[in-house]
């Protein structure tokens, strides 16, 4: 692959539509139990019966971020990818709105590139911790978030709709803190 670079756009990308395609093989199950002493839940890996193909779009730079940034790998003049970024002030966190690698590129170190770039956004923002979410059927991204660092925070069972169990689209949260270089502090 020739030298990448991660290049900041602007507003000329606002609008861009990124269409987000991945096969997946597992998808992590919610089982809530609960008792009089509280409740239990556990996210268990399950194999679909053959792997499933999932597609959504969003679009780069919407009105409702806060502070977006946008940048892209590049190589040979070409976008090879994306990463949206929106700093949370009420709680200071980084926000990783959007990841996006072409297909047929994946798994060669661009995403990583991309992460990377994210860290060093948010440590110049002073924000203490990267977040970003996933849903329970992604397991090609959770792995990948879980190789970068992160941990699973958290999960919402009706984020996208009344059914996200049931169709295996649980929102799942992860976050990893931000390391603050020495000299910074």
């Amino acid at each position: 692959m020739p030298e990448l670079a991660i290049v900041p756009l602007g507003e000329s990308v606002r609008g861009r539509e990124l269409v987000f395609r991945y096969e997946t093989a597992f998808y992590y199950d919610p089982v809530l139990r609960e008792s009089p002493e509280g409740w239990t839940l556990t996210l268990e890996r399950k194999p679909f019966p053959a792997p499933v193909t999932k597609q959504f779009t969003d679009t780069l730079l919407s009105s409702w971020l806060e502070e977006p940034q946008v940048f892209a790998a590049q190589a040979d003049g070409r976008d090879l990818g994306y990463l949206e970024l929106s700093h949370e002030r009420w709680n200071n966190r980084m926000r990783i709105n959007n990841l996006w690698v072409a297909e047929g590129l994946r798994r060669q170190g661009i995403g990583a590139a991309l992460m990377a770039r994210a860290e060093y956004a948010a440590q110049a923002a002073g924000a203490r911790a990267l977040v970003l979410e996933t849903q329970s059927c992604n397991h090609p991204a959770i792995s990948f978030y879980r190789r970068q660092g992160f941990a699973l925070t958290g999960l919402d069972l009706t984020a996208y709709s009344q059914t996200d169990v049931e169709k295996q689209e649980v929102r799942l949260e992860f976050a990893r803190p931000v390391p603050y270089e020495k000299e910074a502090l």
